[in-house]
């Protein structure tokens, strides 16, 4: 092979390199959350929440028959000597204090549904100032699916950390058992996380939605299209 030859070789070779180094730089991050499982074991790849929107099934709810909130256990569970509602308050409030039971003594929230920043003080009279949310409330999903999973699925579902919030115990109340169609957080902003939220976990357990509700939530995603769903 002769110079002009070997060097047109060594070009060509070297450009292939830079060309590959400029498509590697520039793949996008992935910032979308991770697949996450249905209770039948079925992985899901997860999209931006409006993408996900679609998967989900639209039906009319079912009869509120049978329901308690005893069908998704009697009380939160306990991991590691913590109950679920500590974790969760440990998790969603800042200047955290804990005693030797596990018990989150104190702590700042910024409630995500108000905006407002909530002291809380564990006692008779101030622990209900910071509520533990059922992001799908309990008996919305079961009318809509839950009851077909088995109990042990929906003591999952009411444990899972994903389907938890942290939240102005006022706002919660006033939510009650709505779906996304009749209650979303004053906190304008966070609409779009909430919503993401709650199809997140429709998607894991395979619940459905209302076409009322399904609406609602395209039109709150349509002023934020590129919202993922939360990491679980």
């Amino acid at each position: 092979m002769d110079v002009y030859k070997k060097r047109r070789v060594i070009v060509t070779y070297l450009s292939l390199i830079i060309f590959a180094a400029v498509i590697f730089i520039n793949i996008p991050n992935q910032t979308q959350a991770d697949p996450v499982s249905s209770p039948n074991n079925v992985t899901i790849d997860n999209g931006t929440a409006l993408q996900v929107l679609t998967t989900l099934a639209i039906k009319g709810r079912a009869p509120k028959t049978d329901y308690s909130r005893e069908q998704f256990g009697k009380d939160w569970n306990v991991t590691g000597g913590c109950d679920t509602r500590n974790i969760i308050l440990n998790r969603d409030l800042t200047n955290v204090l804990i005693d030797e039971s596990c018990n989150v003594t104190s702590g700042l929230l910024n409630d995500p549904y108000t905006g407002k920043i909530i002291q809380f003080i564990r006692g008779g009279s101030t622990s209900s100032l910071v509520q533990i949310d059922h992001v799908v409330a309990l008996s919305d999903a079961w009318q809509k699916g839950a009851q077909k999973l088995t109990y042990q699925q929906r003591v999952t579902l009411a444990n899972d950390p994903l389907e938890l919030l942290a939240v102005d115990g006022q706002a919660n109340m006033n939510k009650s058992d709505g779906d996304a169609a009749t209650w979303l957080p004053p906190n304008k902003p966070f609409r779009c996380q909430y919503v993401a939220r709650q199809i997140a976990i429709k998607q894991k357990y395979e619940l459905w939605l209302t076409q009322a509700e399904h609406d609602e939530m395209a039109n709150i995603l349509a002023k934020c299209l590129d919202q993922l769903l939360p990491n679980p």
